[in-house]
């Protein structure tokens, strides 16, 4: 198991304060990572590095927004005059909301397509440069299984996690040369805070999606975590640009 270790390890993890970004800073805490969280609300992100530190680990929280690049590069120049090093860059933050593509404004599209895969691009740019120098790094994008099947109501959200599926194939194979895997995950239905309110306002198309995942329930964001940790760690060795789903099984027709 040692190949999944993760001691001493410099991780910056984006979208860090709640939901699947929470879990990642705390399954890393596990294996021994130390962690940058950002996000745009630094109150979430000083109640999981609490946690973190907790754990016997550091954790450095940075309020960020992911679209705007000089926030970015403040974010990797902190982190390494904090541990000195970038070894995971973990691309989580993102957003969505729903509304058919006939309502759907300009802005709405931009402001989507902007966090999800601007804010991807722009921080695998500025931690890159670091993991350049340094001569190895890993970078791991959450994408979803919209970007591979759709998503009526989300068509922004949909159309950015596809890029990030692109991107991360293209930067797999600029930056191999650099002794850099980049690679991603593309979560089904994760019981996250948004998950969670949406149950509680439909319960029963909840139900009714429920019956296409196989496995019969929501995943939980420890098991997108544990995923992570693989991609982060030396069991992946031999692993770049590639996207792997995590959706509890195949779906079932509707």
């Amino acid at each position: 198991m040692s190949k999944f270790d993760l001691t001493d390890k410099v991780a910056i993890i984006t979208g860090g304060g709640t939901g699947i970004g929470r879990a990642i800073a705390i399954e890393f805490a596990r294996a021994g990572a130390d962690s940058t969280i950002a996000s745009r609300n630094l109150g979430n992100l000083e109640k999981v590095a609490e946690e973190v530190k907790s754990m016997g680990r550091r954790c450095l929280p940075i309020a960020t927004d992911v679209r705007i690049p000089e926030q970015v590069d403040n974010m990797v120049q902190k982190t390494v005059d904090e541990f000195g090093r970038v070894d995971i860059m973990v691309n989580n933050a993102g957003a969505s909301f729903l509304c058919p593509v006939e309502d759907l404004s300009p802005n709405g599209w931009d402001a989507i397509i902007n966090i999800n895969l601007k804010g991807t691009f722009l921080c695998s740019k500025a931690a890159g440069k670091v993991m350049i120098q340094q001569k190895a790094g890993k970078i791991i994008n959450l994408s979803s299984v919209a970007g591979i099947e759709g998503s009526p109501l989300m068509s922004p959200y949909g159309a950015a996690k596809a890029g990030v599926v692109d991107f991360t194939k293209t930067l797999a194979m600029e930056w191999a040369k650099h002794n850099i895997m980049v690679n991603a995950i593309a979560p089904g239905l994760i019981e996250t805070e948004g998950v969670k309110a949406q149950m509680e306002l439909d319960p029963e198309g909840v139900k009714e999606i429920l019956k296409r995942v196989p496995l019969g329930r929501y995943g939980r964001p420890e098991e997108i975590a544990y995923v992570v940790i693989f991609l982060a760690s030396e069991a992946s060795s031999f692993m770049t640009g590639e996207t792997l789903v995590v959706k509890g099984g195949p779906q079932a027709p509707a």
